[in-house]
C-alpha cells in the first residue's frame, strides 16, 4: 500500500552523500521534511527538479522544513551530483529501492523509478503527496504551498 496523506511516515535509515547516515526519526519533533524520490542523478528531469529544490532551499528552511532527496544511486554518485549542481540538502542512497518500495513510490509506467514528493510534518505525519513524473517544478511548488499552510 502506498503511503498517503494522514499516514505516519515510515521511518528509515540510509547513507547520505556526506558519509553519515540519516534517519527520518532524526527530524521528529524538530522539523518538517520534504522527502522527494527521484529516478537518477544527473539526468535532465532529475537535475531540473533538484535544482528547483536548491533554488527554493532557503524558503523551505525558513518554513521549518528540511529537504531530502532519495534515489537508488550510490553515495559517490550523490556526492558528484550535489557538488556539480551545488545542492545544499541531503541526498540519500536507497540501494535496492527498499525505502522507495516502503513508501510505494515505485515505478512510473512500470519501467522507471517514480518521482514522488512527500511533505511530512514535524510529528511524522504525511500532509501531502505529489506524484508526477514530468512536472518537476510542481514538486517544489506544491511542497511549499503545503508547508505554508502548515505554518498558518
Amino acid at each position: 500500500m502506498p503511503v498517503k496523506v494522514g499516514d505516519t511516515a515510515p521511518d528509515f535509515t540510509l547513507p547520505a552523500q556526506t558519509g553519515s547516515t540519516v534517519s527520518l526519526s532524526d527530524f521528529r519533533g524538530k522539523n518538517a521534511v520534504v522527502l522527494y524520490f527521484y529516478p537518477k542523478d544527473d539526468t535532465p528531469g532529475c537535475t531540473a527538479e533538484s535544482c528547483a529544490f536548491r533554488d527554493q532551499y532557503e524558503v523551505f528552511k525558513n518554513a521549518g522544513a528540511e529537504v531530502i532527496g532519495v534515489s537508488g544511486d550510490s553515495r559517490e554518485s550523490h556526492q558528484k551530483f550535489a557538488a556539480k549542481y551545488n545542492l545544499p540538502f541531503t541526498l540519500l542512497s536507497d540501494k535496492g529501492d527498499q525505502v522507495r518500495k516502503l513508501y510505494g513510490a515505485t515505478a512510473a509506467f512500470g519501467l522507471f523509478p517514480g518521482r514522488v514528493t512527500y511533505v511530512i510534518d514535524s510529528q511524522g505525519i504525511v500532509q501531502y503527496v505529489f506524484d508526477s513524473m514530468f512536472n518537476f517544478q510542481g514538486h517544489v511548488e506544491e511542497a511549499l504551498k503545503t508547508l505554508q499552510q502548515l505554518v498558518k
